[in-house]
């Protein structure tokens, strides 16, 4: 098993992978972990989906359109889920709070899905097993993720992970130094200097992706990330949201 330090610092997205299933043992270590990830007030707002079927990934992969979704072991579908506890509020004789409808809500969901998505990936790669976080798998087609895979209303799918015995090892990718992540005391109020850093890190991103091994592009990294930002704009998730059970107005 790898280090905390390895396992967090060598992490990549593996995208390729060989065609074995992840044993049970290691399976059990990662649900494990994501049933012991911390959550607002312990309220632990979320659902995991282990979807293994073979048939279901491909119509999955025919939905989301990214191959790792079809050829991993275990392709893992984190949900908000406030479904679980409207069902024991009923079954208690207690009003439930319509705190699903709110913003703060919404962002615990959220908030709880993500980290216990991060908590089988970090797992998974301890074990020296490949992973690729699938965020695509939200906004691609909500409601026909939510169909395929019977979703009660108050869930929504937050990402996918996709995890696999690896046959690649991509290069690590540059990040942010850590003087443009990690500020003291208070956000960082040089500006000019924050962007001289900036553009020194978009130099360094499209020199990685011009060199890098397996598919090389001429993208940098604030031009690509502008780009995502333009096509996210017409994802339409608030209105699948409130068709799914949630209505954040306040």
């Amino acid at each position: 098993m790898k280090s905390v330090k390895d396992t967090l610092l060598e992490r990549r997205s593996v995208r390729r992978y060989e065609r074995k299933d992840v044993g049970a043992e290691d399976m059990n270590l990662i649900y494990d972990a994501i049933r012991n990830t911390p959550t607002s007030y312990n309220g632990q707002q979320f659902s995991v989906i282990d979807v293994t079927d073979p048939d279901v990934k491909l119509k999955l992969y025919e939905i989301i359109g990214q191959k790792q979704v079809k050829t991993c072991s275990h392709f893992l579908l984190f949900l908000m889920d406030y479904n679980k506890i409207s069902l024991i509020s009923e079954e208690l004789g207690e009003e439930m709070p319509e705190f699903n409808n709110t913003i703060d809500g919404v962002s615990v969901g959220i908030i709880d899905a993500s980290l216990a998505m991060m908590s089988a990936l970090t797992m998974a790669e301890s074990l020296g097993l490949g992973c690729c976080p699938i965020g695509y798998a939200r906004t691609v087609a909500p409601e026909a993720v939510s169909a395929l895979l019977n979703l009660p209303r108050k869930t929504f799918v937050v990402c996918g992970l996709s995890i696999g015995v690896p046959r690649e090892e991509p290069d690590l990718k540059p990040k942010q130094p850590r003087e443009l992540v990690v500020f003291k005391d208070g956000y960082r109020q040089d500006e000019e200097e924050i962007v001289k850093e900036l553009m020194d890190y978009n130099d360094t991103v499209s020199h990685y992706n011009r060199t890098r091994s397996g598919d090389k592009t001429d993208n940098d990294w604030a031009r690509h990330i502008l780009g995502y930002y333009r096509e996210a704009m017409d994802y339409g998730l608030l209105r699948s949201m409130q068709r799914r059970g949630f209505d954040p107005q306040r």
